[in-house]
């Protein structure tokens, strides 16, 4: 009885040390740390497997439009259509920018309405949240979202499960711009430019000092490189698809999908 005791307080141990290992590990490392622990835990798309030279930016409009209209010029310089997702809140405050980002062509994706911390909320909760806002974004655009960012990054299987109910794909990033650490566009594009690969999908915020100086670096550098920038929705895969343990979603059957 007693080496039964000693054999699972050093299991214990063991598992407490490697926790807080993998806790300070970086925060796009830590979906295949979870899965070690959790081999049923669903995954969101942080980018996709592909071997053309496609990726996806994205805006997260949670505060604030004073950059938006650079930022939509900029877009609109290079033709290019991209996604955003908008927290309901921003949608009620500013409704005129919602109808502006709609009609300029670019995909509208759901970032929650109150853009609460969603782990926190039941089921109701949840598709509350991503219902209100989805009917906000369509009364004033039309458009249907089909995309779904969860706030702060937090996501879990209720989550996903939930969102799924309802239609959306539940998509992260695996390319972090740090724009809302106010970093200069310089240090934005040097970080952008650094990571950036095929499949990824890269996170800016519209509100972001730093951001519109950076992407007119990155835009025209990433095409003369042979990029092709796209919404996401068109960069993800749709029907058969797995997901892996670091969120990089495949084409076909091999996992959970």
């Amino acid at each position: 009885m007693r080496v039964f005791v000693l054999q699972v307080k050093r299991r214990y141990l063991i598992l407490v040390i490697l926790l807080v290992f993998f806790s300070l590990l970086p925060q796009t490392q830590r979906p295949s740390i979870l899965s070690v622990f959790a081999p049923d835990r669903l995954i969101p798309i942080y980018s996709v497997q592909t071997e053309q030279k496609k990726v996806a930016i994205s805006f997260d409009a949670t505060w604030g439009t004073e950059l938006t209209d650079e930022i939509l010029e900029i877009l609109s310089t290079h033709e290019l259509s991209t996604t955003f997702f908008l927290a309901g809140y921003w949608v009620d405050k500013h409704p005129e920018y919602v109808v502006k980002i709609a009609a300029a062509g670019h995909e509208i994706g759901n970032h929650s309405y109150s853009h609460p911390h969603l782990n926190s909320l039941d089921e109701k909760g949840i598709s509350y949240e991503l219902v209100k806002n989805e009917n906000l974004i369509q009364d004033l655009t039309g458009q249907r979202t089909s995309l779904f960012r969860p706030p702060f990054g937090e996501y879990s299987n209720k989550v996903i499960s939930t969102a799924s109910s309802l239609g959306y794909y539940t998509i992260q990033w695996s390319v972090d711009s740090l724009d809302w650490k106010n970093l200069t566009s310089g240090e934005i594009y040097e970080r952008i430019m650094a990571q950036i690969k095929p499949g990824d999908i890269v996170l800016f915020h519209n509100a972001a000092p730093g951001t519109p100086g950076a992407i007119r670096r990155i835009i025209p550098d990433l095409l003369a490189q042979g990029y092709e920038i796209i919404p996401v929705s068109q960069l993800i895969y749709k029907g058969e698809y797995y997901i892996d343990h670091t969120g990089r979603q495949y084409p076909g059957k091999g996992g959970r999908g």
